[in-house]
Parts: C-alpha cells; sequence; structure tokens
C-alpha cells in the first residue's frame, strides 16, 4: 500500500490554497467525527471509547505528548514535543506616555509605510466608557513572557494506519496542528451575526490561522483585526503575511485594516481595555500563565452590554490561563433574562472539544472550578444548532433560545487538543495532497 510523506513546508503550501469551500469541507468533516466523539454510543466510530488517553513524558526540560486516536477508517497517532517554558521579566516599556516619544520610531514609521496598501494603523482608541465603568485598565500588568530563544510550536508528526493497520501517511505536526485547531475554533464564529472586529492574542502559528480562517470564512463582513502580542515585532510580521497584492491568492477585501498592540505602548492597560471591549471576536493564541486581560473588562456592567464569541487555545494545562477564571464562572450563571440595562445572552455552559480532558487540563476550568454540567463539547452542540435551524427554516419552533446564544450571545470555547482531532483532519490533508499532487509516495512501502 503506497504510503504519502508530507513536510511541514508542504502541509503549509497545501493549506495556502485552501478556499472558503474548502474550509467548509473540512469542517464539516470534522465536526461528523467531533458529534460521533460526544454521542456516547458505542456502535459510534469515533466514539470516546475508541479514543484511548494520550501519555506524557517529561525529560530533561522537554514534554512529549503521545496522542492515540482511531475513527472508522483509520487509527494513528501524533507524537509531539514542547520545551519547558519559562518566565522571564518584563522589560521597561520603551514608551512613555508621558513624554510621548517613541524609541525607534522610525523604524516604525518605514514597517507602515511598507504596508501601506493593507490600511495598516495604530491601535489607537478613544476611550468610550464613562464614570458609570470604574475599571480603567490602568494598573493592569501584562504576564510575564515567554523567553524569546524558546519556540512554543509543537514539534512531531502524525502518523495514520487504514483501519486493518497499514500506513497511509505521515504528515509534519506544526503547521497541521495550528490548523486543526483553528478549523475547530473558527466553527463557531460561521454564523455569528456580528463580526465586524477581530482581537487576536498572539502572533504565532497559532494566531495567523485563525485570522487567515476567520477571514476566509466572514472576510466580506469583518472591518478590522487587532493583534495583541508582547512583541510589536513579530506583530507586524504576521500582519505582512496577510497583506493582499492584486496577483495574490487570497480573496478578503483588501480595506480591511490591521492594527498592533503591545504592553510597550503608553497608558496600555487602558488602550488594551477598548480592544477587549469593541471586540466581537476574541481570539487567545498564547501559552499565557497568567490572564491576558482582567476579568472586570467582560465582567463589568460596561462589559456586559455586547456579546462577543471568546476562543481560548493557548493554556493547556492546569497551571496556565490565558482567561481570567472570572469571566468563565461568570459565563456558567443561570440567564435569567431581567436585567435594568442592556446585558448579553448567557448561555449557561463553556464550550469544549473534549469534556474529559478539560476538566483535568484546562487551567481555566480547573481554577474556576466548574463541574462537567458546565461544560458542553462542541460535536454535540454543532449538531444541535444543525437540526435546531433545520426545524426553524421547515416552519418549527426549534432551540431558538439556543440559536440566539450561539448567534448573539456571550459564547466562550476552550480547547485543549484531542487526538482524533489530528487524525481527521491529517487524513483529509492526505486525501488533498494526493489530490494535487503534494508530497513525496512511497509505493509498496
Amino acid at each position: 500500500m503506497p504510503l504519502t510523506v508530507l513536510t511541514d513546508a508542504e502541509v503549509k503550501s497545501l493549506l495556502l490554497t485552501l478556499t472558503k469551500q474548502d474550509i467548509e469541507d473540512l469542517q464539516g468533516s470534522l465536526a461528523e467525527a467531533l458529534h460521533s466523539y460526544s454521542t456516547g454510543d458505542t456502535n459510534s466510530p469515533c466514539a470516546s471509547s475508541y479514543q484511548p488517553q494520550r501519555t506524557v513524558i517529561k525529560k530533561r526540560g522537554v514534554t512529549t505528548i503521545f496522542s492515540p486516536a482511531s475513527t472508522g477508517t483509520s487509527v494513528g497517532m501524533k507524537i509531539v514535543s514542547l520545551e519547558k517554558l519559562e518566565r522571564r521579566s518584563s522589560k521597561k516599556s520603551s514608551i512613555s506616555s508621558q513624554t510621548g516619544s517613541v524609541s525607534g520610531s522610525s523604524s516604525l514609521r518605514s514597517t507602515t509605510s511598507d504596508l501601506a496598501s493593507m490600511s495598516l494603523s495604530p491601535a489607537q482608541t478613544t476611550s468610550s466608557s464613562g464614570s458609570r465603568d470604574s475599571i480603567d485598565g490602568a494598573s493592569f500588568q501584562p504576564p510575564a513572557s515567554i523567553s524569546s530563544n524558546q519556540s512554543t510550536t509543537p514539534k512531531g508528526s502524525v502518523t495514520i494506519l487504514d483501519s486493518s493497520g497499514n500506513p497511509m501517511g505521515i504528515v509534519n505536526a506544526e503547521e497541521l496542528t495550528a490548523f486543526r485547531t483553528a478549523l475547530a475554533a473558527t466553527m463557531l464564529v460561521k454564523k455569528r451575526n456580528v463580526v465586524h472586529t477581530v482581537t487576536v492574542f498572539g502572533a504565532g502559528k497559532q494566531a495567523y490561522w485563525h485570522i487567515r480562517l476567520a477571514l476566509l470564512l466572514r472576510g466580506d463582513e469583518i472591518k478590522h483585526v487587532n493583534i495583541i502580542n508582547r512583541s510589536f515585532e513579530r506583530s507586524i510580521k504576521l500582519m505582512k503575511s496577510f497583506q493582499v497584492t492584486d496577483d495574490s491568492f487570497d480573496k478578503w477585501r483588501k480595506d480591511i485594516k490591521f492594527s498592533a498592540m503591545s504592553p510597550e505602548f503608553g497608558e496600555y492597560g487602558r488602550l488594551l481595555k477598548e480592544e477587549v471591549r469593541k471586540a466581537d471576536v476574541i481570539f487567545c493564541c498564547t501559552p499565557s500563565i497568567d490572564p491576558l486581560f482582567p476579568a472586570e473588562f467582560l465582567t463589568s456592567r460596561e462589559g456586559q452590554r455586547k456579546g462577543r464569541y471568546i476562543s481560548a487555545i493557548g493554556s493547556y494545562a492546569p497551571h496556565m490561563c490565558e482567561i481570567h477564571p472570572d469571566v468563565f464562572k461568570a459565563a456558567v450563571q443561570p440567564d435569567h433574562g431581567h436585567h435594568h440595562h442592556k446585558h448579553a445572552k448567557q448561555g449557561g455552559v463553556i464550550v469544549v472539544d473534549s469534556l474529559e480532558s478539560s476538566l483535568k487540563e484546562a487551567g481555566e476550568i480547573i481554577q474556576a472550578k466548574l463541574k462537567p454540567e458546565h461544560l458542553v463539547e462542541i460535536g454535540e452542540l454543532v449538531m444541535i444548532k444543525k437540526a435546531a435551524t433545520k426545524e426553524i427554516d421547515a416552519g418549527g419552533p426549534g432551540e431558538q433560545g439556543l440559536l440566539d446564544w450561539l448567534i448573539r450571545g456571550n459564547v466562550i470555547y476552550k480547547s485543549v487538543g484531542m487526538g482524533l482531532m489530528d487524525l481527521v483532519v491529517g487524513g483529509d490533508v492526505i486525501r488533498l495532497a494526493k489530490e494535487r499532487d503534494i508530497g513525496t509516495t512511497i509505493e509498496d512501502f
């Protein structure tokens, strides 16, 4: 049986050619697998009973994760290694809010000039909150950063066999992991009623694919993408990757405004609050140990005036936390619908990829002391939403409350990753690679 081998460069080149329809097809395939996982039916091909527990080995500062998985037609395993993440002390701000001076401003101006066709703008906003809101963010200190010489990208591979054990493919896991994570996280973005402003924490592969898939799926409606990262230089590099030229393959609008912000900015806390508050979609893509912003930005009266979709995929261990646990606690509180001010609908649950894994590994969920009844798996939710939409279209009542929450309310998705995702998406990538003559094929392996 032939074996397909895909390098990281080949995986990336393939993924960059995917159209909106390709992405929706891949999301459909992944949604079916996740639904199969969530049904609890042992006859289901991707049932949780057929998904072995992941194994972790920690040795000399390197953590290696073994994630086995199976579907009705394949079995496989992803093996990736991560260096131990260590804090480093924060550098003194290079931008002074008192003097208004910016060190290295000439290099910033030249970068802006290079990106003129992107409608690049600095992340500067005018405060819209009045005295009613006592949370100004001025005292907020950003989380300590990870040492710059360390890579937070998992390195490894995904090996896929057919149901009889015949090797089908070996795929480099770096780009694939970031892509499949974003593929799942953007499933719930597709039906949001407002996606004008997208705020992204991080500037690595995960941030790149979350932005790219959001643009492919909702690029006609997105007006502003704001990137927040400790390194302003990395944010600029990420923005450059979305520059649209006349001969580029990308099909989103040229007039989408990209902006960047870092803790080096003067009045960072105030600007951070405004970017978080005005966001319709927030993607958190950093391996942070501490919350990226104060809970009050979202839990105060002003913070609850609008609904947002928030995805947190960067923290993957009990001690890690991108979003303050109080935000999770507020999200699972019963919504009785009686408010004396404008208040976005709460769903009463956090959406997760795997209930069992999230209770063991998701720092925000563990620190918020959430219980199984506070969580719902995305595989179950996606299919309920699909069935409810069909029922409403046919004239029935459907689950209108559920749909209203998913479309307009405050929705939080927390992912720690599953081997099943790698197996399903990896298999689809191998299929596409064969169709497009990408990669190396070893006959009679």
